[in-house]
């Protein structure tokens, strides 16, 4: 069983930077790519970037593209998103999710195996 903790969501003016971390543990011997999604009030999970093991990133976002940046630190077992320029309508709650493949990441979120329990970000105008 793998288990995911986010942390590093507060509370930012806009223009601020935060940088979220993803904690995995519980590994076993299969390897996983992971995804970071967001969602915000009344809204539905939306896939913002995902990773896969060997470090290659994918973004599906174009609203934050440029914006915000994933990468990973194999030998930590985490993975970071580094959010940069904010918005409010980046204020949503952020989750990092486990995909049980090691070369292929999906930005979809039925295609993933594990979640965390999310980490709440919110940007004040």
């Amino acid at each position: 069983q793998l288990q995911l903790v986010e942390s590093g969501g507060g509370l930012v003016q806009s223009g601020g930077s935060l940088r979220l971390s993803c904690a995995a543990s519980g590994f076993t011997r299969d390897y996983y790519s992971i995804g970071w999604f967001r969602q915000a009030p009344g809204k539905g999970r939306e896939g913002i970037s995902c990773i896969n093991t060997q470090g290659t990133a994918s973004n599906f976002l174009d609203s934050v593209k440029g914006r915000f940046t994933i990468s990973r630190d194999n030998a930590k077992n985490t993975v970071y998103l580094q959010l940069n320029s904010l918005k409010p309508e980046d204020t949503a709650v952020y989750y990092c999710a486990a995909q049980r493949a090691r070369y292929y990441c999906s930005g979809l979120r039925r295609d993933y195996d594990y979640w965390g329990q999310g980490t709440q970000v919110t940007v004040s105008s």
